[in-house]
């Protein structure tokens, strides 16, 4: 495996910077492209956000914290870097462009990862001629700096030992890697989310809630026990001794039953009109930043719980502390 020591990250928004923060709190130097203008002062403003709740979730500042420079061009990213992770907007032909470029230039043990949520790896490495293997998804999540979950996906052409560096270098900075077994469109999490988020709009455009009571309704409730142990494993517990093969007897006619609607209902104005009012009126007088802060604030609270016990989340902090 090669020695990282710096990570290169293509497209410094909001992902893009929160990538940069968590290498650089585990001591990589960073190296970032992004052409857009101004975007260096606004990654230095994401990355010193996202420095404070990373502080508070490790207890205490890095040992050495990296260090951050911008590149002018891909081709020096590709150069430059031991490890890439591509950041830009969810559209095939930049993706396909830019990581194009990166392939070309990149020494062949430099492994370079996508964070699209929804682009299958196979399309990502269509255009890379020199060693398309080495292109996979590692998709994280929002706030990146905080939450440990990263989904790794090879595509088409597969090299089981990419696959195993990238694992090795996520768990480094601190990551669960999450190898998903075959690609599929939205890989694994954002599938369980879309449906949910799908399920929702149907109820706000039937009138049946409005957005803070499907958020209460998952905050006070399953959402709890989501972050503990997810879907399966809560439902195992819903069948007492007899276990999920007891709940799936008694519960499992309900699947059949017509409750939810698999597809998502028209977009029209006056659902997009409920979906907005409804969450500014949840914001209200609250910033978008207060508002973030305190979900990091929380987040990091939650997961030193979950550390205490050794579960979950919390084996990740745990992890870097031994």
């Amino acid at each position: 495996m090669r020695m990282v020591n710096t990570v290169g990250i293509a497209g410094t928004g909001v992902i893009g910077s929160a990538w940069a923060a968590r290498a650089m709190f585990h001591g990589m130097d960073v190296l970032a492209f992004d052409p857009a203008p101004g975007a260096e002062e606004a990654m230095r403003e994401h990355i010193a956000k996202a420095w404070v709740p990373m502080v508070k979730l490790h207890g205490g500042e890095p040992e050495k914290a990296g260090t951050l420079a911008m590149v002018d061009t891909p081709e020096e990213l590709g150069q430059r870097a031991d490890f890439i992770q591509e950041n830009a907007p969810e559209n095939v032909e930049l993706k396909q462009k830019l990581l194009a470029s990166v392939d070309a230039s990149a020494e062949d043990d430099v492994i370079i990862a996508s964070s699209t949520s929804g682009i299958m790896p196979s399309d990502l490495q269509a255009k890379c001629e020199r060693r398309p293997e080495r292109v996979i998804v590692g998709h994280p999540f929002n706030p990146v700096y905080l939450l440990p979950l990263v989904e790794v996906v090879p595509g088409a052409k597969q090299d089981e030992q990419v696959i195993a560096d990238a694992t090795a270098f996520y768990k480094k900075i601190s990551m669960h890697p999450l190898r998903v077994r075959k690609e599929v469109p939205g890989h694994i999490s954002d599938r369980l989310q879309e449906a949910y988020w799908r399920e929702a709009l149907h109820m706000v455009n039937d009138g049946v809630a409005t957005p803070q009571e499907l958020d209460d309704a998952i905050s006070y409730g399953p959402g709890l026990r989501l972050a503990i142990m997810g879907t399966c494993l809560t439902f195992h517990l819903a069948g007492g001794d007899g276990g999920i093969r007891h709940m799936l007897d008694h519960f499992g006619p309900a699947l059949k039953w017509p409750w939810t609607k698999l597809e998502a209902p028209e977009l029209t104005q006056e659902l997009i009109d409920r979906m907005s009012d409804g969450c500014e009126e949840q914001q209200g007088d609250r910033s978008i930043r207060e508002l973030e802060n305190l979900r990091d604030n929380c987040l990091v609270e939650i997961m030193q719980v979950l550390a205490k016990y050794d579960w979950a989340a919390g084996q990740v902090l745990n992890a870097r502390k031994g």
